[in-house]
């Protein structure tokens, strides 16, 4: 074995995510006891429940995505590359159990998320049919999705300004996280050689599968709710996710860019927006230091 490929292992060895930028933070976030019902979004509740569908689909999402990375870690041989991917794991397991936590904290006050949970699992049972190749370039498509998402969660003033402050801090950390590994599913892709048809039939692949569970989904909390009549309430939410400056439609804007040849997440440049977000979370005055639990392990690591 050469010196190069000696020093390669160490490397390996000792590199983590913490290391290469995507820290596996552990939080424990307080919720809001006394907020009101609808307290996402500008106490709109077909606003506020598009919140909650994604709260209930995020756990089984989060587990099908890191299983699709994990499949082909063993043919990763580029040491920053392997502890990114450990990151992301990491950062993506502890995603579903804060939002797991939320999730009990939603049932408790009779808001439904077990029909979006249930619902998205039959998606992703059929995303499970195809082969784990595919299933990582679905991923990847989802993960561009859930990056542009995080995004708007951070700069969009209507949803941080009307949201419950003790609700923002998980979605803030929580999108801070998902644009530190926002190219990690697809530098895995690209190391096994994923094409430009490959894409393209995970966008048709998403929208099939996995669009109708979530709209379904959001539809029956509304129902359970007793909001489906409220055309009043419910124009204005759908102007608020939907409408030419929605927060939905923002992201939807950038969908496209997926399918362009060369593709890759990091034309999507957030990373002042990281640092200030890092800073303004973990800093010396950060926002949620009371929460983070393991920053003097990732310290040592």
């Amino acid at each position: 074995m050469s010196v190069a490929q000696t020093g390669s292992q160490a490397t390996s060895r000792l590199l983590s995510g913490a290391q290469v930028g995507i820290p596996p933070r552990h939080m424990n976030f307080r919720f809001p006891e006394a907020a009101d019902r609808y307290f996402f979004f500008d106490n709109n509740p077909l606003a506020s429940l598009f919140f909650v569908v994604l709260s209930g689909i995020f756990p089984p999402g989060e587990r099908f995505f890191v299983e699709s990375v994990r499949r082909f870690r063993d043919r990763i041989d580029d040491p920053v590359l392997k502890a990114q991917v450990a990151g992301f794991i990491g950062q993506e397991a502890l995603h579903g159990r804060e939002h797991d936590r939320l999730n009990d904290f939603f049932r408790a006050r009779q808001l439904d998320v077990d029909t979006p949970d249930r619902f998205v699992k039959f998606g992703l049972r059929q995303l499970e049919r195809f082969s784990p190749r595919m299933q990582l370039v679905c991923t990847t498509m989802m993960e561009h999705f859930t990056a542009h998402l995080a995004e708007q969660w951070l700069t969009n003033d209507e949803f941080r300004n009307s949201a419950d402050p003790e609700m923002l801090k998980l979605w803030s950390w929580h999108a801070l996280e998902e644009l530190e590994h926002k190219a990690v599913a697809y530098d895995v892709l690209e190391r096994i050689g994923g094409t430009a048809a490959e894409r393209r039939l995970a966008v048709a692949m998403i929208a099939f599968f996995m669009l109708p569970p979530i709209v379904a989904s959001w539809g029956v909390l509304l129902a359970r709710e007793g909001q489906l009549a409220n055309r009043r309430e419910n124009a204005r939410g759908l102007r608020l996710l939907l409408g030419r400056e929605g927060f939905v439609t923002k992201v939807l804007r950038h969908m496209p860019v997926y399918l362009k040849q060369g593709f890759h997440p990091s034309w999507q440049q957030t990373q002042a927006l990281e640092d200030t977000w890092r800073e303004r979370l973990f800093g010396e005055y950060g926002e949620l230091n009371e929460e983070f639990r393991n920053r003097a392990a990732l310290a040592c690591a």
